[in-house]
C-alpha cells in the first residue's frame, strides 16, 4: 500500500469514528431516526468526507439495513438496541465502523459486551498468518461465552476503492472461512453481531438502502426520463449504496416513481432489512483495519 492510498484510509478512519461517536451523542428517547442521520451525514461532509454508504440505523431485533426515509417520523424509545453503523470515504478509499448503544437502560449490557469483546479479540489474533477460520472462532468462542450467539450469516468483509464488499468474507464462527489468509495491506471491517435468538438473520422489508446495477442495462430504458435519472444516479452515488432519501433530494418530483421502476428494471438493487430469525435481540461492533505483517492496525 503506497503512502497517499495509506493516508486516505487513515483520514476515512479518523472522520467515520468522528461521526460515531457524534452519533452516539445524538441518541436518546424521543429523537427522530431521520434527524440523527441527517446531523451525522452533514458532520462527516463537512469534515470534508464522502459517505460510503447511508448512516444505518438498526433497531433491536433488526441487525442490519435499515436508513430512514425522507418522511420517516420514527423516534427512539428508552430502552432501545440501537446498532448504529457508518461508513465514510476520502478518494474512494472507504472506512466502516458501528456500534451499540442500550438507551437508558442496562438489561442488555452483558450482549452489547459480548459483541464489542469480540471485536477486539478478533483485531488481536488477525495477522497475515491467521486462517479466517480462526478469526472467526475467536469471535463464536468470544460471544458464547457470555451466553449469547455469533450470527453466522452475517460478516465482517473486504473493501477496496469505492467497494464497500470487495468479495473477501471475515466469519463469525469457525466453521467458515477455511485456511484462506489475508494479505499485507488488505483492508477489511471485521463485525461481530451477538444474539439471545436463533444466531442468523432472515430478509424482510426493503431498507430505504439502494446500489445501482450494470449501467449497460441502461440501454433497454424505454422512458427518456428514467433514463436520464439513472444517468445521473451513475455519476453521483457510482458504485455505492445511496439512501432513498439521498435520492429524493436530487428527484423530489416523482422520484419514488421512478426509483421503483429502476427497481423493476433491475437497474438498481434494493436491500432487504436484516431481522433475527427467531425474534432475538442483536447487538453489533464494527472495525476497520488495516492488515499487516505482524498484526493489524484499527483505522476507526
Amino acid at each position: 500500500m503506497d503512502d497517499t492510498v495509506y493516508d486516505n484510509y487513515k483520514h476515512a478512519g479518523k472522520i467515520a469514528a468522528d461521526a460515531r461517536d457524534y452519533g452516539v451523542t445524538l441518541l436518546k428517547p424521543g429523537a427522530r431516526f431521520l434527524d440523527i442521520a441527517t446531523d451525522i451525514e452533514n458532520r462527516i461532509k463537512k469534515n470534508g468526507a464522502c459517505l460510503a454508504f447511508p448512516v444505518n440505523i438498526a433497531l433491536n431485533t433488526l441487525a442490519a439495513h435499515y436508513s430512514p426515509r425522507h418522511d420517516d417520523q420514527s423516534i427512539f424509545k428508552r430502552g432501545d438496541i440501537v446498532k448504529l453503523d457508518v461508513g465514510v470515504h476520502i478518494n474512494g478509499y472507504i472506512a466502516d465502523t458501528a456500534i451499540t448503544i442500550e438507551l437508558e437502560t442496562h438489561v442488555y449490557d452483558t450482549m452489547i459486551q459480548a459483541s464489542s469483546e469480540a471485536l477486539k479479540k478478533a483485531i488481536g489474533v488477525l495477522n497475515v498468518e491467521t486462517p479466517l477460520s480462526e478469526v472467526g472462532r475467536t469471535i463464536e468462542n468470544t460471544i458464547t461465552s457470555h451466553g449469547y450467539k455469533p450470527i453466522h450469516n452475517l460478516m465482517g468483509h473486504g473493501l477496496n476503492r469505492y467497494v464497500l464488499h470487495s468479495g473477501i468474507s471475515i466469519p463469525n464462527v469457525g466453521a467458515l472461512g477455511g485456511k484462506t489468509k489475508l494479505k499485507d495491506g488488505d483492508v477489511v471491517a471485521i463485525e461481530p453481531f451477538a444474539t439471545n435468538g436463533a444466531g442468523y438473520v432472515t430478509s424482510g422489508e426493503g431498507s430505504n438502502i439502494y446500489l445501482c446495477n450494470d449501467s449497460l442495462k441502461a440501454k433497454f430504458i424505454r422512458d427518456s426520463k428514467i433514463k436520464l435519472l439513472f444517468e445521473k444516479m451513475i455519476i453521483n452515488y457510482k458504485t455505492l449504496p445511496f439512501s432513498e432519501r439521498w435520492y429524493y433530494d436530487m428527484f423530489p418530483n416523482g422520484g419514488d416513481i421512478a426509483l421503483k421502476k429502476l427497481s423493476f428494471l433491475g437497474l438498481t438493487k434494493h436491500y432487504p432489512q436484516l431481522l433475527e430469525a427467531k425474534g432475538g435481540m442483536v447487538t453489533q461492533k464494527e472495525h476497520t483495519v488495516i492488515v499487516k505483517e505482524n498484526g493489524c492496525e484499527v483505522i476507526t
